[in-house]
């Protein structure tokens, strides 16, 4: 008995905090896509109080994160955040035996799985200019063609040099690209609709086949600054976030990844 308490007590804080049904619940529904505070009290039926007590307590550990809609400021989006929450579950899998704290098998089985066929999957943004054809051109090139991919603007312009400039330091050249409107999509059938601002998801049409959709709340990294210059470290770090997005949204559809891009 003394033996089982002592193990009990050296319960990992993080499998303590997710153990909680409703936490693990905003983990699941926010590991499909960003929300807001009102959209999961209606997907989980829980009064508001109680979600955002929760939600402050998956903030205070780091394990989701809030940011304010770049649309309408009065609201807010959630997002997990996948990296940290991968981190400590291997920790808590080295807790428990030092051989579950490897991933490797999991990566092995991963790159196993095969889509039936190439899912179809869009990327909207307000310009074209950045976000959504960072997105695009890092799911082309992380799924090595497994994967049918397009980007599309509601007010498309140019492609932004930083943009490029960003994407070149991850090895991917999208230079020659051109952007796009969403109406020149609004007839095709998609598996996927990723929306990456808060302004495109408030004005984002129905698509044939009502696929499901996603939203990943980001600001405008070209609104950073007033000078390309300055903006552009929000271009590097805007690509570093939808490079990890992207290879958890291919992971979700098991599609094997290409490795890390250096």
């Amino acid at each position: 008995m003394k033996k089982d308490t002592a193990a009990a007590a050296s319960m990992p804080e993080f499998l303590r905090l997710i153990s909680e049904p409703l936490r693990w619940q905003l983990l699941c529904e926010l590991g499909q896509s960003d929300r807001q505070v009102r959209e999961l009290v209606g997907v989980l039926d829980q009064p508001q109080n109680l979600v955002s007590y929760h939600l402050g307590r998956l903030r205070e550990a780091g394990l989701v994160s809030v940011r304010r809609s770049s649309a309408d400021r009065r609201d807010a989006y959630y997002r997990v955040e996948t990296e940290a929450c991968g981190r400590r579950l291997r920790e808590v899998g080295a807790a428990l035996h030092p051989a579950l704290g490897d991933d490797t098998g999991a990566d092995s089985r991963q790159r196993s799985r095969k889509p039936r066929r190439r899912p179809r999957i869009l990327f909207l943004c307000t310009g074209n200019s950045a976000r959504s054809q960072m997105a695009q051109a890092f799911a082309e090139h992380l799924a090595s063609g497994a994967i049918d991919v397009h980007s599309a603007g509601s007010h498309p312009k140019p492609l932004h040099p930083n943009a490029v400039r960003a994407m070149a330091g991850h090895g991917i050249d999208i230079g020659g690209r051109r952007t796009r409107h969403l109406n020149e999509f609004r007839r095709r059938r998609f598996d996927l609709v990723v929306s990456l601002c808060d302004r495109v998801r408030e004005v984002c049409p129905e698509f044939p086949g009502h696929p499901e959709t996603v939203h990943w709340s980001m600001a405008d990294p070209s609104a950073a600054g007033a000078t390309d210059q300055e903006s552009y470290p929000a271009f590097e770090h805007t690509a570093a976030e939808i490079e990890w997005r992207v290879r958890f949204l291919l992971a979700r559809l098991g599609i094997p990844v290409e490795e890390k891009i250096e």
